[in-house]
């Protein structure tokens, strides 16, 4: 009799992102080739044995063999998280993998410290080595406590995983979890690349891979159940102070009394979706870029056939732009108007935005409304002033140049 379904649920969706970490190990893996060389490891290349007449030498110790891929999970103690730990154990041994495991403790809770300890007995008991458990320090950031706690928590896989040389670490999000991420992009309207929610691998290299994101919640719990894992279930997600509780708790239940069942599937659909289109605007917005970011102090192109909307200026030229997209002052990056103005606004929008951060603007607190002022200073040129960006970044109009510069005094921080 196979185990239960929730279970062989849970060990297929790991099985299969392990294949995918296999793969990309072996092509990254360097090529050892024994061509030409003789049983002991020495090179025979133009020597006959008829002629090996010196005294035999002492074979030459062979090369040890390098150590399988290691794969740790990132594990909170909760059931999606256990649920993970469980079907590493049992998957990567099949298939020549190592497996460990890692718990952060954020340190936002009394005892934090004994569960982390805890989670750690969990892990070992399930025969994962190495296991670590690693405390952080969250600060306070303009992005909220859930922001900052998950930047922290980032930081601290990133260096644990280049320590052990790890190649990829396992995260727990779920499909209940993606539907979250679409509905929260979704709420600050942020654009495709927000509703696309959580990527199923990310991070440098390739580095988090989501195995359980077209699985559900009540699978992972259903799984911890019949193996008798025990889970903590973190008060925090129950919490109402915090933004993804109450959507967990109050929006997508009120969604799907309304709409019906099937709301967090469709809103995890949509999610790969837009993932599909922001990825080809991003491609397409590279090229773009290439072709709109200028030389500061370089000569405008010629604005003759552009509406009055878009530029005022009225003095042809030649474009300067650099093909490498690179601005040629640090902290300061030029557009050429004209070009942008002939891109299709989701293109437009994307190479201001990424103009913007160049410049030094925090990605995390440049929002929408931002990205459409400065796109009116290229479709509705009326002889505004200059934008004030987060980060002390300023962004001014100045002929057929748009000046996106870093170090405005009136610019908020």
């Amino acid at each position: 009799m196979g185990p239960h379904p929730a279970v062989a649920a849970i060990r297929l969706a790991v099985r299969r992102t392990l294949h995918d970490v296999l793969s990309a190990h072996d092509i990254s893996a360097p090529d050892v080739s024994t061509h030409g060389v003789g049983a002991q490891g020495v090179s025979t290349h133009g020597v006959r044995s008829a002629q090996l007449t010196a005294a035999p030498q002492p074979a030459a110790p062979l090369p040890a063999e390098p150590a399988p891929p290691l794969v740790l999970v990132a594990c909170s103690g909760g059931a999606d998280s256990m649920a993970l730990a469980s079907a590493l154990a049992f998957e990567a041994p099949r298939l020549g993998l190592r497996a460990g495991g890692v718990t952060v403790d954020h340190g936002l809770q009394p005892g934090s410290a004994e569960r982390a300890q805890d989670v750690i007995n969990r892990l070992t008991a399930l025969g994962l080595t190495p296991v670590e458990s690693v405390a952080i320090q969250v600060g306070r950031t303009n992005t909220g406590p859930e922001a900052a706690a998950r930047e922290a928590r980032y930081a601290a896989l990133d260096a644990i995983a280049e320590r052990h040389g790890a190649a990829a670490v396992l995260l727990g999000h779920t499909r209940d979890d993606q539907a979250e991420t679409v509905l929260l992009g979704l709420a600050r309207g942020s654009g495709t690349r927000s509703l696309s929610g959580m990527a199923a691998v990310s991070g440098p290299g390739g580095r988090y891979r989501r195995p359980f994101l077209a699985v559900d919640r009540q699978t992972t719990r259903k799984a911890c159940m019949v193996q008798s894992l025990p889970v903590w279930d973190d008060p925090h997600n129950a919490d109402p102070a915090y933004t993804r509780s109450r959507v967990r708790h109050e929006a997508l239940p009120a969604l799907e009394k309304a709409l019906g069942k099937g709301v967090i599937e469709a809103l995890a659909r949509t999610a790969q979706l837009s993932r599909d289109d922001a990825d080809a605007l991003d491609a397409w917005t590279d090229d773009a870029e290439r072709a709109v970011v200028r030389t500061p102090g370089s000569a405008a192109p010629d604005e003759a056939g552009v509406p009055d909307q878009a530029d005022g200026s009225g003095q042809p030229g030649r474009s300067g732009s650099r093909p490498d997209g690179v601005s040629g002052t640090e902290g300061t990056v030029e557009l050429d108007v004209v070009r942008l103005y002939a891109l299709p606004p989701a293109v437009r929008r994307r190479v201001l935005r990424r103009a913007a951060i160049e410049a030094g603007s925090p990605a995390g607190s440049l929002f929408a409304r931002h990205i459409e002022e400065m796109d009116r200073l290229i479709t509705a040129w009326r002889g505004q002033r200059a934008l004030n960006l987060p980060g002390r970044v300023e962004v001014a109009r100045q002929g057929g140049r748009l000046v996106i510069r870093h170090g405005s005094p009136n610019a908020p921080n």
